[in-house]
């Protein structure tokens, strides 16, 4: 706190007080008095982070949600007027099977081998493809198959079955016409798994993992890597690959409810990043306040950048859109931990990214920072921004970027790897997209999610970290103002606590000052090897 001493002697004081002259000097001393004391009562009612008590007021965990869900295609047999128009079929054997409606069902039936393909959608490698069995009699597979019309380049997930018991999960590729694997993908089919409920396939990107959803959870029965065997991001696949219901019956029949193509939640969301404007102010737009999250699949290539919106007096998030990565080398990329936002000077959408999909091919390419760009407005249905690397290669995650205008930079606060752990750092350019260089940290504690976030008009650095603490740090230098006060913290004694602090400072009107969301580390169950399949949401708010 500043303070000045302001001495006036009496007698000039009130002698001089019928003087204009004076009386405009001793205008501009008490206006100097007023700003001094505004100023002081300021810096005395600004809010430290650290003595905000967040308080949680819901959690929830978005799997597969149906509610959630941006159609892509459908096969919806009880809407079906004209089916070899709208849905036509091809027989891939001499005997044909019999394929008809009936009580609200698409029935596929034949006592002999016979083999056919549905034809229901175009191909998104992002999305996530559904059947919803109604039964499924006698010996055969069923599954789906992705195609250009010349069918010199195919990909099937195939389900075998014997009375309504699952016998196989296979991945089959042919690529130039050839039969490059067909092998099993299946995962815990030690124990009978019945052929009832939905399959669920989520596609992402260079791999994929198959449920079975009956009651409860989805249960996972296949995943696959499948990159080495052809790559599904490739545009030219994404342009002319079409996706098919497929049915092999040796004998006996098939009925399904319907079939789906969406973009999807997936099983759990993580990297939650407030949306902003160029000077980090967040974007609250249509009374909404709008993040990037990653829809989180399997491995680290697997998840997919998704945007949502919420009403920050309320907890009921929105899925609008996810976003795929143009580097110009022909491939639509999966990159996430974004930060994303709006440059009004500029008119346009900018941000920067992680290059994850580096993980998809490890002995060609590294991982590395991207910056984003779109003229178009990236939030709603499925978007595509351009990415450009700048010199950020290693293992360098989660940037926030902002323009700070009383040092006229661009400031990054990221996390990179020191000595084998995480460590916040600040770095700083003329430009938004090139030539950064570290000016502050590495900070001491390991740290993840990194964010910078104003808090009574002050802007703060925050780090989620393995030590049960979400530490807070000054900005621009990082030093250590303490650690986010939570009732109920994002974890429990046997979880990771990495998780990503996200706090939003609200305008006036609101009934609290303060909205945070934030993820738990419990991934989810049934995957084989590693995975980063977490996690459920968690809404705090916060109270000074």
């Amino acid at each position: 706190m500043r303070q000045v001493v302001i001495m006036l002697n009496a007698d000039i004081f009130i002698n001089s007080i019928t003087s204009k002259k004076n009386m405009k000097i001793l205008n501009k001393i008490f206006l100097s008095i007023i700003l001094i004391i505004t100023v002081n009562h300021v810096s005395i009612c600004q809010t430290s982070p650290e003595k905000i008590n967040f308080v949680r007021q819901g959690v929830q965990r978005m799997i597969f949600d149906e509610n959630q869900a941006i159609p892509l295609a459908s096969l919806e047999p009880n809407t079906i007027i004209g089916l070899s128009s709208m849905h036509p079929v091809k027989n891939y054997s001499d005997e044909h099977s019999n394929i008809d409606i009936r009580d609200g069902n698409l029935i596929i039936q034949s006592k002999k081998e016979t083999q056919s393909e549905i034809w229901f959608g175009g191909f998104n490698p992002f999305a996530t493809y559904s059947i919803d069995l109604h039964s499924c009699a006698g010996n055969g597979e069923i599954g789906f198959k992705f195609s250009n019309t010349n069918e010199k380049e195919q990909f099937f997930i195939k389900i075998g079955y014997n009375d309504s018991i699952i016998t196989g999960v296979k991945l089959k590729v042919i690529n130039n016409s050839k039969v490059i694997v067909d092998k099993s993908i299946a995962v815990d089919l030690d124990k009978e798994v019945n052929t009832k409920g939905k399959i669920i396939l989520q596609m992402l990107g260079s791999g994929l993992t198959l449920y079975l959803q009956d009651k409860g959870l989805p249960k996972v029965i296949g995943q696959s890597d499948f990159n080495t065997y052809i790559d599904l991001r490739k545009k030219e696949h994404i342009y002319s690959f079409q996706s098919h219901l497929f049915i092999h019956l040796n004998d006996g029949e098939v009925q399904i409810k319907k079939v789906e193509m969406a973009l999807t939640t997936g099983v759990g969301l993580a990297d939650i990043r407030a949306i902003t404007y160029e000077n980090n102010d967040p974007m609250l737009d249509q009374g909404r306040l709008w993040y990037t999250m990653s829809i989180r699949g399997r491995a680290l290539p697997h998840h997919i950048q998704g945007v949502f919106s919420m009403n920050p007096t309320g907890f009921d998030l929105k899925l609008e859109g996810i976003i795929l990565f143009d580097r110009n080398d022909g491939l639509l990329r999966n990159e996430i931990a974004s930060h994303l936002f709006y440059d009004r000077k500029q008119d346009i959408w900018r941000g920067l990214t992680t290059g994850f999909s580096a993980y998809a091919n490890p002995k060609s390419e590294k991982k590395q920072l991207l910056a984003i760009e779109s003229k178009r407005d990236p939030r709603f249905g499925f978007s595509i921004m351009n990415a450009v690397p700048f010199g950020m290669v290693g293992d360098i995650e989660d940037p926030h970027i902002l323009f700070d205008s009383e040092a006229n930079k661009w400031r990054m606060l990221a996390c990179e790897n020191n000595n084998g752990s995480y460590k916040a750092i600040v770095l700083e350019s003329n430009d938004w997209n090139k030539n950064y260089k570290k000016v502050h940290g590495p900070v001491e504690h390991n740290s993840t999610g990194t964010s910078i976030q104003k808090i009574g008009g002050k802007l703060y650095c925050f780090s989620g970290s393995s030590e049960r603490k979400i530490f807070i740090y000054s900005y621009p230098d990082l030093k250590e103002v303490g650690s986010l006060m939570m009732d109920l913290p994002p974890w429990d004694e046997t979880s990771g606590t990495r998780v990503w602090p996200n706090i939003v400072q609200l305008p006036d009107g609101y009934p609290f000052r303060y909205v945070a969301l934030m993820m738990d580390r419990f991934n989810y169950p049934g995957l084989n090897g590693s995975n980063w399949s977490y996690g459920a949401l968690y809404l705090y708010h916060g109270y000074d």
